[in-house]
């Protein structure tokens, strides 16, 4: 999503999703990769803005270059989907602030002026008026008799009800998880008209879904539900002729021109089967495209690409917009490989009831993978780490594929800000280990997680998938559940055996940084007063405290307070270990039996609610440290080099302005 910067191209073909494009020469502030890579461009409010290189691209052939091109351009030309099923009034509102960012010509050193730059950025980086995280409206710092004078300065035209939207006091959360509210009244997210209730909705579903179906699809996915003005609820299904259609036919057209240059004829299969999908929305079809893309496994290109995580649908049955071009790391994959290649030891070995286990886990395949572009939900705040599909049924019995994205792992390295262990080790010990340690027992946690983590445990026999058994606690709890399987096994002496590490102190390390993270640092991400509404930051906290509670009896971990500071010091790592393991045993049982009530009571208990005078603490520890609590990155920028009619090669650039690429983006991949 970003950049003022161009494309050299002389044929209108290829060009990216409009057909205007500045040239390379116009774009001054692009530079090229070297060794001071400028990581980090800036911070304002609560987000730093990083940048990622592409490592080995120059060793990639044209074919693969192109490939991993058209992808790429496939991915931004659905982006504006993204900002619309975050809220239905945010495409309107983002247009009217990139107009003003462009046109608005008055003074632009007064505080009224960087307040708005300030909130336009925020509203580009979470894709919508919400915050990307705590889900939360933002409030702007500018009066808006302020925001009419640059409407009018600008000649920006602005629906009442949208402009209403930025300075009233509804909608005011993106996604609530609240089980005392109604979902989805209580939520601002565009998945169902505004009207419609959760009741509404349960029941729509449920006369829809087979309960005999052992291969059910993901019902709801790849839709909107909507009122007729005879009051009935139907489907309105995102496709190429539907609801985005003009969004989804850019994006057909360049998965056209990848599918041209696929490294192999199984990825050219899959690509197939997901234009059809798009084209019809027949969700039988996406099953297959799953299955096609887990069995294309040979290819070093690889992405993510449709309307898959549910996180932001309350009701979990709706998917985000999202895409992930990636490169194999060859070196660093051929060295993590050998956990895939034990899957079943893990599976065997896990702790949970016998009954949950899987007998034969299936083709999962682990890459670690360097990105090349984003689009949708994954930009600018990304993962580090996807295992998918999401189906359990074909998670079973075809597999699944895991991949960490090494590039963004190893830029918020370069990026990350000193000063946190410093504050919130107890010990010069633990300091140390984390120092020496921290790097690697991340990336081994992030690696156990996907691979191991999301694909083991199986559903008992006749139990419906989490979403329909768990409701609004199911992702929660899927993420608690993966981040126990990583806990575990990092501390397994197997590792040492599998040469993954060289001692355990790799999982000291973790165990140190995930209580540390889950009881205190992870709560600079709040407000004073507000409880933890993110999937991820609940799960940490539900893990965290309830291993805090566990262990208790035994002291395994010990609050202590210092000079008004406090700490969380672990006094037994093999007996938190433990306690990790009965954990994991209860969440899968959890999951394989669907049992809300026991979900929804751990998430409650634990997951949810903050100490307000720790809270407060952190918030004031955290302060004088100066460093923003969330990142997201500008893309890196593919340029055609083109001779006549023919692509010669892809140059790389890395662009340094988040507004200029925003407005970039605006200006070649804005479809709806």
């Amino acid at each position: 999503m970003k950049p003022a910067f161009s494309i050299l191209i002389a044929s209108i073909f290829f060009m990216s999703c409009n057909n205007s494009a500045p040239s390379v020469s116009e774009n001054p502030k692009e530079e090229v990769q070297k060794k001071d890579f400028q990581w980090q461009t800036e911070q304002f409010a609560d987000l730093r803005i990083l940048r990622y290189q592409i490592p080995g691209w120059d060793e990639l052939s044209l074919q693969q270059k192109k490939y991993v091109y058209y992808l790429t351009q496939a991915g931004l030309c659905g982006r504006d989907i993204t900002w619309d099923q975050f809220y239905r009034h945010n495409l309107e509102i983002r247009k009217a602030l990139e107009n003003i960012v462009k046109n608005y010509q008055g003074d632009k050193e007064n505080e009224d002026w960087k307040n708005f730059m300030t909130y336009t950025k925020r509203v580009w980086f979470s894709n919508g008026i919400h915050h990307h995280y705590s889900n939360l409206k933002f409030k702007p710092d500018f009066p808006e008799e302020y925001f009419n004078s640059l409407l009018a300065d600008t000649q920006t035209e602005l629906s009442p009800e949208a402009k209403a939207a930025i300075f009233n006091d509804k909608d005011m959360k993106k996604v609530s998880k609240d089980p005392d509210q109604d979902l989805l009244l209580a939520s601002a997210v565009n998945f169902y008209d505004p009207d419609i209730t959760e009741e509404e909705a349960v029941a729509f579903y449920k006369a829809m879904i087979d309960t005999n179906d052992l291969r059910p699809v993901s019902y709801g996915l790849n839709s909107k539900l909507i009122r007729g003005e005879d009051g009935t609820v139907t489907e309105a299904k995102w496709t190429a002729n539907g609801m985005y259609g003009p969004a989804i036919q850019e994006i057909i057209k360049w998965l056209e021109k990848a599918r041209g240059v696929a490294e192999d004829e199984k990825q050219a299969k899959a690509l197939a089967t997901l234009i059809e999908y798009y084209k019809s929305g027949d969700l039988r079809l996406w099953d297959q495209y799953n299955v096609e893309w887990v069995e294309a496994t040979e290819g070093d290109i690889d992405y993510i690409n449709s309307f898959i995580e549910v996180y932001d649908d309350p009701l979990g049955y709706k998917a985000t917009y999202e895409t992930v071009v990636e490169i194999k790391d060859f070196e660093a994959t051929r060295k993590m490989a050998v956990i895939s290649d034990n899957i079943q030891y893990f599976e065997d070995n896990s702790p949970i009831m016998d009954k949950h286990k899987k007998p034969d886990v299936k083709g999962v395949t682990y890459k670690m993978v360097n990105v090349a572009g984003e689009a949708g939900a994954t930009t600018p705040s990304t993962p580090i780490g996807v295992n998918l599909p999401n189906a359990n049924w074909i998670r079973k019995e075809h597999g699944s594929k895991s991949v960490s994205l090494a590039n963004i792992e190893n830029a918020y390295e370069h990026a990350k800000g000193a000063g946190f262990l410093e504050e919130f080790t107890f010990s010069t010990e633990e300091l140390e280990r984390a120092k020496k340690y921290g790097e690697a027992s991340g990336k081994m946690h992030t690696a156990l997680h996907e691979v191991v983590g999301h694909a083991s445990g199986q559903l008992n026999p006749g139990v419906r998938t989490p979403k329909e058994t768990l409701k609004n606690y199911a992702s929660t709890l899927e993420e608690g559940r993966a981040d126990l399987v990583a806990l575990y096994y990092i501390m397994d002496p197997k590792l040492i055996e599998l040469s993954l590490i060289d001692t355990l102190a790799v999982g000291m390390a973790e165990y140190d940084g995930y209580i540390r993270n889950g009881m205190m640092l992870q709560l600079r991400r709040l407000n004073e007063g507000e409880n933890i509404e993110e999937d991820h930051m609940r799960n940490r906290q539900l893990v965290a405290a309830w291993a805090y509670e566990a262990g208790q009896k035994d002291n395994v971990i010990e609050k202590k307070s210092v000079d008004g500071k406090t700490y969380f010091v672990i006094n037994d790592y093999q007996k938190l270990r433990d306690i990790f393991g009965m954990q994991l045993r209860e969440i899968q049982r959890i999951k394989s039996e669907g049992d809300y009530e026991a979900g929804k009571a751990l998430v409650e208990k634990y997951g949810v609610k903050v100490d307000p005078e720790l809270h407060r603490e952190v918030l004031r520890r955290t302060e004088k440290l100066n460093i923003a609590p969330y990142s997201g990155f500008i893309n890196p920028v593919l340029e055609p080099v083109v001779e006549g009619e023919e692509i010669t090669d892809i140059k790389v650039t890395y662009p340094s302005d988040f507004k200029e690429q925003m407005l970039y983006y605006a200006e070649r991949y804005s479809f709806l």
